[in-house]
């Protein structure tokens, strides 16, 4: 008996080696961790159960068959984060490369599999060359086992993709169908053809890191929800995030503990906004000031800066914040932002997260570059995002709503459950300056009655208070109290029950 449970033993190490210890060390040298120590760092100590770790390809071409690696490049398995269930799955770049073959792939979708049926996230790290040339059509079809996975998978669970190596052709589309995306800068990049074959087509000379860096897709493209220094940087987030998370849409967000009082009040948000009307300030500070012991888990910071999307809580549960940001581009709608805010807005509404939205806003931008991206149809999606959700909403305008964005920005015309505005707020079909030109277009010119109109338009519209006379604001309330208001919102919304009529699903103007 001895006997077995020592050869036992000895299959178990070397599978836990991998691809051997020379590549380990190669690993290492790059400032990567190995597929064993990153599922190590991303779960509670001694949590992780790993599955399928004798499992080894099915290939006979190309001398495939002397070539068997126990586990065939992927780590798979589930664990706790703070005591919580999640299902993982870890690429070893150590073995093959961490190319795709078919059994990988039947590990992974036994893992998605699994994570659908008990109800909690997946969480997948990648660190591969792509498909496993030698297996063929085998290894494609490995790729859509996983893709259909994901899709099934959309919003019955979470899934989160953390990027920690190469990510290239069909690695890069199971990612892309998860809610999140997260990189690690200079040593992670995800594209779907690499640098040589980028040359060979179109001749453009170009690195990995230009091409499809963390640099790339958190600023550029937004293709990822952040970027992190290293590593142990990102799994630590990755557990953070998770703590924000429920398990799957048959949970309401997840409580902790909190000797934050709704009674909180800050009386330095009476101050928050400018006098002159055209004076940027930071809306982050407003959330920061609203949430339970300042914290907040930001999407996407460095892409569509004009929208703050993240994480927060009131009173210990999860909420999820959507701001305007008048730092940036004065807080304007554009393509990118609008693109963001939707894909944040359905993902709360998938997993039952109210929403809270922090409203100053000018109005959708201008121009020929946003016209020929498809502003209109990107403008949309914000807008059929917030109409479509039926979990509970609470707005706050703080300062401007004009023209269709305010519509757009959960108001109470797409349903929005509770809606304030602070005395500051402005509400009306645009700015005054540029009300005034087109109603008294024939007193151009003449100062005084365009300074007369100008106040009379002030006085009339750049208030909340024609909006409050028609029941489309609920109270006008002190900055102060913003936190608390909020609070008993959400509490009284608890028990919302709201359905969308019988569909099939909708057709999101993608």
């Amino acid at each position: 008996m001895q006997d077995v449970i020592e050869a036992l033993e000895a299959r178990r190490e070397k599978a836990r080696m991998g691809g051997g210890k020379a590549r380990i060390e190669r690993q290492h040298e790059k400032g990567k961790l190995t597929a064993r120590e990153r599922v190590a760092l991303l779960l509670d100590e001694d949590s992780f159960e790993e599955t399928d770790m004798f499992v080894e390809h099915r290939s006979h071409d190309f001398g495939m068959e002397k070539q068997r690696i126990p586990g065939d490049g992927v780590v798979t398995g589930h664990g706790t984060i703070n005591g919580r269930l999640v299902y993982v799955f870890s690429k070893d770049f150590t073995v093959f490369g961490g190319s795709l073959s078919l059994a990988q792939s039947e590990k992974i979708v036994k893992i998605q599999t699994a994570a659908m049926k008990v109800g909690a996230p997946v969480i997948g790290i990648f660190d591969a060359g792509g498909a496993r040339i030698q297996e063929g059509v085998d290894s494609l079809a490995g790729y859509a086992d996983i893709f259909l996975q994901n899709v099934m998978c959309s919003g019955v669970v979470p899934q989160i993709s953390v990027i920690m190596g190469p990510c290239a052709g069909g690695d890069v589309y199971s990612p892309a169908l998860t809610d999140f995306i997260f990189m690690v800068k200079d040593t992670s990049y995800m594209y779907v053809t690499g640098p040589d074959v980028v040359k060979t087509v179109t001749n453009e000379e170009v690195t990995h890191e230009t091409l499809g860096g963390a640099s790339v897709h958190a600023a550029k493209s937004g293709v990822v929800d952040g970027a992190f220094e290293n590593d142990i940087e990102a799994l630590t987030q990755m557990r953070r995030l998770i703590d924000f998370l429920p398990g799957s849409n048959r949970e309401e967000p997840p409580m902790r503990p909190t000797y934050d009082t709704i009674e909180r009040q800050d009386d330095s948000l009476d101050s928050l906004i400018p006098e002159n009307p055209n004076q940027p300030y930071d809306m982050k500070e407003l959330i920061e000031k609203t949430v339970d012991e300042g914290d907040f888990f930001e999407i996407s910071p460095a892409f569509g800066g004009n929208i703050i999307c993240g994480f927060g809580r009131i009173e210990g549960s999860t909420v999820g914040f959507v701001a305007n940001q008048p730092m940036t581009l004065a807080g304007v709608l554009d393509i990118d932002a609008s693109r963001k805010g939707a894909r944040f807005v359905r993902f709360c509404d998938c997993f039952n997260i109210p929403i809270v939205t922090f409203v100053d806003v000018p109005g959708f931008m201008p121009g020929t570059k946003q016209e020929y991206g498809g502003l209109i149809k990107h403008g949309a999606k914000l807008l059929f995002a917030y109409a479509e959700a039926t979990v509970p909403k609470v707005t706050i305008i703080t300062r401007k709503a004009y023209g269709g964005a305010y519509d757009v920005m959960s108001s109470k015309h797409l349903r929005g459950d509770v809606n304030y505005a602070w005395p500051t707020a402005e509400i009306a079909v645009m700015g005054a300056k540029g009300a005034v030109e087109i109603i008294f277009r024939k007193d151009i010119g003449d100062d005084e009655k365009i300074a007369a109109h100008t106040q009379s338009y002030e006085d009339n519209f750049a208030n909340p208070y024609v909006a409050a006379k028609r029941g489309y604001i609920d109270d006008i309330i002190m900055p102060h109290s913003t936190r608390r208001r909020i609070a008993k919102s959400l509490r009284t919304l608890r028990g919302k029950e709201l359905s969308n009529p019988w569909k099939k699903h909708g057709n999101i103007p993608l």
